[in-house]
């Protein structure tokens, strides 16, 4: 079979992938742009192609059987445009990942490591037990939400049942109380569900019924300290509903890994919102980095190669959306 890696993100799952294929296949690199020579025909003739977007810019893919994003989201991908026949597959593996991003992004808010550590380095002993004003919060008091339990929210759950924390769940399906789960509500009930978190966690993916489904209501109904953490999609808050809230104080802070603006090729350098969030003390921006370990890259290249063998054996692939 033909495999073509289709751009820069898909090319950094290229290295040693030609040792987990179980056949020989032709393996071809292409650009973002498709505008190297021959690189259009690869595309259209390709019998897999692995990347995260196929839309009007790109060529029909009229030979395709597999379009495999290297990635959870497929939102980029116009499965209109896939030949019948053709099978979309996405990977996962990023789970551990941002859950550990998570955990970590909570503890610092209770737990000031790097302040204590620059101020005792210039001599200020501000943290020292006993002194006035030192006491700190517990991250095991807190309750969070978690909006989405797919496999981010399954391992954010885990790892803050771990630490103690009290875990409530809105998903789209019901989700029977258990060990790792205290309470549970339907997606119409966000305004209740918030409501009893000090932290939500947010992981849906976009689609039409997600985007905005965080809106101006569900964050007057956060207590005034509430946190919101997104490591899902950046639309699945409403950017101005997020951003009024936090300017206001109406909510404690937010924890923003996932965006509204993102750079391209012709303006690498901006800010992720049309929004002036960078000047509001309350949030934590990081540039969509949660999922982002070499530990996910290569889970990620074993789910895409074994589909691929599957196909080239002729059986049935997994995570298949379309």
């Amino acid at each position: 079979m033909k495999i073509v890696f289709h751009g820069a993100n898909a090319a950094n799952f290229r290295n040693s992938f030609d040792h987990l294929v179980e056949a020989v296949h032709a393996i071809v690199d292409v650009s973002d742009g498709l505008d190297l020579p021959a690189e259009r025909q690869h595309y259209e003739t390709a019998d897999v192609i692995i990347g995260i977007r196929l839309g009007a810019a790109e060529p029909t893919p009229k030979g395709v059987r597999l379009f495999h994003a290297p990635a959870a989201g497929t939102d980029a991908v116009d499965r209109s445009r896939l030949p019948a026949g053709a099978v979309l597959c996405n990977c996962f593996g990023h789970e551990d990942a941002i859950a550990e991003y998570v955990m970590t992004a909570l503890l610092l808010r209770h737990v000031p490591i790097p302040r204590a550590n620059e101020r005792l380095r210039q001599g200020h002993w501000d943290f020292w037990a006993g002194r006035p004003g030192a006491l700190r919060t517990e991250l095991g008091t807190q309750t969070i939400g978690l909006l989405g339990y797919g496999h981010i929210g399954k391992a954010v759950g885990a790892r803050a049942k771990a630490f103690g924390m009290r875990v409530l769940v809105a998903n789209r399906t019901p989700i029977p109380a258990g060990s790792l789960i205290d309470e549970s509500f339907a997606l119409d009930q966000l305004p209740a569900f918030m409501g009893r978190c000090n932290v939500v966690v947010v992981s849906l993916p976009l689609t039409e019924t997600t985007r905005s489904i965080v809106g101006a209501s569900e964050l007057a109904s956060m207590r005034r300290d509430g946190v919101v953490v997104n490591v899902g999609r950046g639309p699945v808050i409403d950017e101005q509903a997020l951003f009024d809230a936090l300017q206001s104080g109406r909510i404690g802070g937010a924890i923003v890994d996932t965006w509204y603006t993102y750079p391209s090729p012709d303006a690498l350098a901006v800010h992720p919102s049309r929004l002036p969030f960078h000047e509001l003390s309350n949030i934590v921006m990081t540039p969509h980095m949660s999922g982002w370990t070499a530990g996910t890259v290569r889970r990620r290249q074993l789910t895409m190669a074994d589909n691929i063998n599957r196909l080239a054996r002729g059986e049935p692939l997994a995570n298949v959306l379309a």
